[in-house]
């Protein structure tokens, strides 16, 4: 067994090289995105540095966690190259410690880090930015009137008076708040009745209720209503399908999204992908710690080791690309929303497994 102290240690340097190439990649985006922001928002008035500088900050997590599972790849490689170079690991090796035990502890804090993204900090990102959409509505909404325009989203609606056509420019709380708002009213063979404008537009149970709406209809004087409400036969989980992306759902509300579009006779594939990719997190991130220790526990006098890196990346890579391709397939009905999750890191981690065999016990 490898003492308690040579196990804390092996493990506080795996964190601290992971923590400190995620912060430095955190810090590059929010310079980059902050930067694009200036640049798209900067003609615009009343515009304050602060209040991009706070769009950015809340932009980036929802960015960065994308790319947590090759920082984990990165960081592991650095980690234990650095102990390579400095010869710890052969100190380590003549101590009669093998790879197995040293490679432990990454394993255990990348669980442990997998678990606390899944469960805290992926809420934490889509709570983020969710706020930043509206911030950044808020900061470029005299810029231009898109209720006459072709852009934003769009969603269709029929009821037993007619049947509707809402544009939105902006779409909050997973579709359930719309922004600058314009809804066409047809009769049921598709002929144009009128046409309502709104500020705001948000869904309760059996109508929308528009708020500084403009009312067109026929040849007749317009009408202004503080609050207007329209009916519709649309449910919460029909206008989170429409709206919604998976990836911008947190965590914890993935579930009953799933269960209220299943009930509503709606495609679900994409959420319970969604969700079953991030209850697979911990275990991508520990089959990247396999990925690299195998390719960067290589000692220096031997060489080859920036041939080895190489091939850590590009295997990070190709398991990237097979996760994204597994999805794919999913969304297609060719592969079951359990199986294109949990393939990707079943493949790393057995072939870092299988690797590390290899090097160890040849």
């Amino acid at each position: 067994m490898m003492p308690s102290t040579l196990t804390r240690y092996f493990g506080m340097r795996f964190f601290n090289v992971v923590a400190g190439t995620f912060i430095s990649l955190f810090v590059l985006i929010l310079l980059l995105d902050f930067i694009e922001l200036l640049r798209r928002h900067g003609e615009a008035k009343d515009v304050s540095a602060l209040m991009v500088a706070q769009i950015s900050l809340y932009r980036v997590p929802f960015i960065t966690e994308r790319i947590i599972p090759f920082t984990v790849l990165v960081g592991t490689m650095v980690c234990y190259l650095n102990l390579s170079r400095r010869l710890e690991l052969v100190v380590a090796r003549s101590a009669g410690i093998s790879a197995w035990q040293f490679v432990k502890p990454a394993v255990v804090i990348a669980l442990l880090v997998g678990i606390l993204v899944t469960t805290v900090y992926n809420p934490i990102s889509a709570t983020f930015r969710e706020r930043s959409e509206q911030l950044e509505a808020m900061l470029s909404g005299d810029n231009r009137n898109p209720l006459l325009s072709h852009s934003g989203f769009w969603l269709r609606q029929r009821n037993a008076e007619g049947q509707s056509i809402i544009n939105a420019r902006s779409s909050l709380q997973q579709g359930t708040e719309l922004s600058d708002v314009s809804i066409f009213t047809l009769n049921d063979t598709d002929g144009y009745l009128g046409r309502i404008e709104a500020k705001r537009a948000v869904l309760h149970d059996g109508f929308w209720r528009l708020e500084d709406a403009r009312v067109f209809i026929g040849e007749a004087v317009p009408t202004n209503h503080g609050s207007y409400d329209l009916k519709t036969n649309l449910t919460r989980a029909q206008v989170q399908e429409s709206f919604a992306t998976p990836e911008t759902v947190p965590f914890w509300q993935l579930p009953t999204l799933i269960r209220l579009a299943e009930d509503s006779g709606l495609a679900a594939v994409g959420y319970r992908l969604q969700y079953y990719q991030l209850l697979v997190l911990p275990l991508y991130l520990a089959a990247m710690v396999l990925l690299a220790a195998a390719v960067s526990l290589r000692l220096f006098r031997f060489g080859g080791v920036q041939r080895m890196v190489l091939g850590g990346v590009a295997a990070g890579f190709l398991l990237y690309v097979l996760s994204k391709v597994a999805g794919d397939l999913s969304k297609a009905s060719l592969l079951t929303p359990v199986v294109a999750a949990t393939l990707p890191p079943f493949l790393g981690g057995v072939t870092g497994f299988v690797a590390l065999l290899y090097q160890e016990d040849g």
